[in-house]
């Protein structure tokens, strides 16, 4: 897992992800100028430091580079996510304590990846079965998401 990027290796990577293309430091310069003052030489710093850390990979342009991305913005959140999960000495009680810091937008975009992740074949059925029993939901604040120590009747450690 790679360390987590830095203040200004972070305003310097959001931009070469939004942009998705190659980019000059000059052209981040510009970007960065209109939100603080920033040398040149710093912008060229931090881009050469992300390519040695393996974020951007760079091609000669002239006496200059132009710098891409090796990854998305979502591998490097999912991999931030990754690590922090990874470190629990309780991986299903923080899992549960992480889904009730969600708002119902991060609930359904978790769904929404679940469903992705899991493919046609292991989707439920649209129609519910006549065997299917109901599922019980909890009202808020009964649920484990408020009580990340229930998380190890989930089978944590």
């Amino acid at each position: 897992m790679p360390r987590p990027l830095g203040e200004l290796e972070d305003a310097v990577m959001s931009r070469v992800w939004k942009w998705n293309r190659p980019v000059t430091v000059r052209e981040v310069l510009e970007d960065l100028q209109k939100e603080r003052s920033i040398a040149y030489t710093t912008v060229m710093t931090v881009l050469d430091n992300l390519h040695q850390k393996g974020w951007v990979r760079r091609e000669a342009e002239g006496r200059a580079y132009r710098y891409e991305a090796v990854s998305t913005r979502a591998a490097y959140a999912a991999a931030l996510m990754n690590d922090a999960w990874s470190q629990s000495d309780n991986p299903a009680a923080a899992l549960v304590a992480f889904f009730g810091m969600m708002s119902e937008e991060q609930r359904q975009s978790l769904s929404d990846a679940v469903r992705i992740v899991q493919g046609p074949e292991t989707q439920e059925p649209t129609e519910p079965s006549e065997s299917a029993e109901p599922v019980e939901r909890a009202e808020p604040g009964e649920g484990p998401e408020e009580n990340p120590a229930s998380a190890r009747d989930l089978g944590g450690r």
